[in-house]
C-alpha cells in the first residue's frame, strides 16, 4: 500500500461549496483521465455515497491509472490485490502471526485496509477468495480470528472484471455483484482524448506530478453533508414505485434488492449536491438509475433468447414509472 502523499490544496467544503469541490475533485482526475467526464463524475457519485464500483472493460483500457488517480486526488491510501486462482482470504483482509516478543498472535493488516482498493481482476480468483470482500464491502469491517477490525473512512473497492469467456475466470455470484453501487465502462479514448494521452505522457506520467485538491476528513465531511440532502416523500414513493415495477416485470427474473434501493436514493443524493441543490429530484434518480442497475437485473432465459436486454429492460422501467412533479421540496 503506499499513501497519496501531496498536501490537499483546499479547505474542507462547505454546505454552499460542495458543488464547487466536487467540480474540482473531477477536473483534477480529468488531468490524468482523459475524455471521460461521465464516467469520472459517476465514480465520484458513488464514491461520496459509500458505494464501490465494478469496472468492466478489456485489458489495457486505464482502470488502474484511474483508481491511483481518485486516490491521489483525494489524498486517499491506495491499496491494490491482484486477484489470481491461487490468492487466499488471508492475502486480501491479513492474518494472524505467532510474534515471540509479545508472546502472543500479532494481526498483520492486509491490503483491504487502503481508503480505496483496487481488487484487479476480480474474477480470476475462486468464490472463497471473492468472498473475503463481502464484509468489508457491506459493512466496512473484517473479522478474522473471531476479531473484528474497522476499515478506514471512506473506503471504496474498485474491482476490474475480465470478459467470462476468457479462459480461468469464475462468474461473480449474485452476492457479490449486489455489493458494487455502480457497473461502469470506460471504453476506450476517442481520437482527440486518445491525441492527448500521448502529449500527456511524452515526458512522463502525468500522475506523477498530480496534486491533491481535498483530504479524507473533506471527503467525510462531504459524505455527511450529501446525507442531508432533502428526499421529498414523492421521490421516496417514486423509488419504491421503481423497485416493485422491478420486480414485477415479465422480462426479469430478479429484480432491485433492497440494497439497491437504498444506493439510488444516496447516489441521487449525492448528485443533488453536486448540481447545487439541497433537495432531490426525480431527474437525478433517472441520471443514475443505469449504471446502479444494469448489473443487478437478471432476465429470464426466455427474454435472453430473444435478444432483450438489461439495459432496454432498465429503459422501459424509467419510460413507464410515472414520476413526481419537478418541484419536489
Amino acid at each position: 500500500m503506499t499513501n497519496a502523499n501531496p498536501e490537499p490544496q483546499t479547505p474542507a467544503p462547505t454546505q454552499g461549496g460542495f458543488a464547487a469541490t466536487f467540480e474540482a475533485i473531477a477536473a483534477n482526475i480529468e488531468r490524468v483521465v482523459k475524455g471521460k467526464r461521465r464516467l469520472v463524475r459517476l465514480l465520484l457519485l458513488c464514491l461520496l455515497a459509500e458505494g464501490h464500483v465494478l469496472l468492466r472493460d478489456p485489458p489495457g483500457a486505464g482502470k488502474t491509472v484511474l483508481a491511483k488517480t481518485v486516490a491521489r486526488t483525494l489524498g486517499l491510501e491506495f491499496g491494490r490485490v491482484q486477484f489470481t486462482p491461487d490468492l487466499l482470504p488471508s492475502d486480501v483482509v491479513g492474518v494472524s502471526l505467532w510474534n515471540p516478543v509479545l508472546n502472543g498472535f500479532e494481526f498483520r493488516p492486509g491490503p483491504v485496509f487502503a481508503g480505496l482498493l483496487l481488487a484487479d481482476e476480480i474474477n480470476r480468483t475462486s468464490p472463497r477468495t471473492q468472498s473475503a470482500l463481502l464484509e468489508a464491502m457491506a459493512e466496512r469491517q473484517v473479522t478474522v480470528d473471531g476479531t473484528t477490525h474497522a476499515l478506514a473512512a471512506p473506503f471504496l473497492v474498485i474491482a476490474t472484471e475480465n470478459s467470462e469467456e476468457i479462459e480461468g475466470t469464475f462468474p461473480l455470484p449474485t452476492s457479490q455483484l449486489d455489493r458494487f453501487l455502480m457497473s461502469l465502462s470506460a471504453g476506450f479514448p476517442d481520437r482527440a482524448a486518445e491525441a492527448e494521452i500521448l502529449d500527456s505522457h511524452l515526458t512522463g506520467s502525468p500522475l506523477d506530478s498530480l496534486p491533491a485538491v481535498t483530504d479524507t476528513a473533506s471527503v467525510r465531511s462531504m459524505i455527511d453533508m450529501a446525507r442531508a440532502v432533502h428526499v421529498a416523500p414523492a421521490v421516496r414513493d417514486y423509488l419504491v414505485d421503481l423497485a416493485f415495477n422491478s420486480r414485477v416485470h415479465g422480462s426479469i427474473a430478479g429484480g432491485m434488492s433492497p440494497r439497491a434501493v437504498l444506493g439510488l436514493q444516496r447516489v441521487a443524493q449525492v448528485r443533488a449536491a453536486a448540481s447545487g441543490r439541497k433537495f432531490v429530484l426525480p431527474d437525478d434518480v433517472k441520471d443514475v438509475a443505469r449504471p446502479i442497475l444494469i448489473h443487478r437485473l437478471t432476465l429470464h432465459q426466455s427474454a435472453q433468447f430473444n435478444g432483450i436486454t438489461p439495459a432496454a429492460v432498465i429503459e422501459e422501467i424509467l419510460t413507464d414509472t410515472p414520476s413526481p412533479p419537478v418541484s419536489v421540496r
